[in-house]
């Protein structure tokens, strides 16, 4: 059986984290994002997009 290709997705941090819940903050950390602009990858799995829509008004995910 053939590997198949992962696809990575870029997260980018638009909105500040002055505000948002404790857990909130948990999720944007757990992602790798520290600073407003930032971008990271990330590998596209149910973990890391369920991640991304638990804080949909913090991030944006950039093409």
């Amino acid at each position: 059986m053939a590997k198949a290709k992962l696809q990575q997705i870029k997260i980018k941090l638009v909105r500040s984290l002055i505000g948002a819940s404790e857990a909130q903050r948990k999720v944007v950390k757990g992602l790798g994002l520290t600073k407003q602009n930032q971008v990271v990858e990330h590998y596209n799995s149910a973990t890391i997009l369920g991640m991304v829509n638990k804080v949909p008004h913090l991030v944006q995910i950039v093409e």
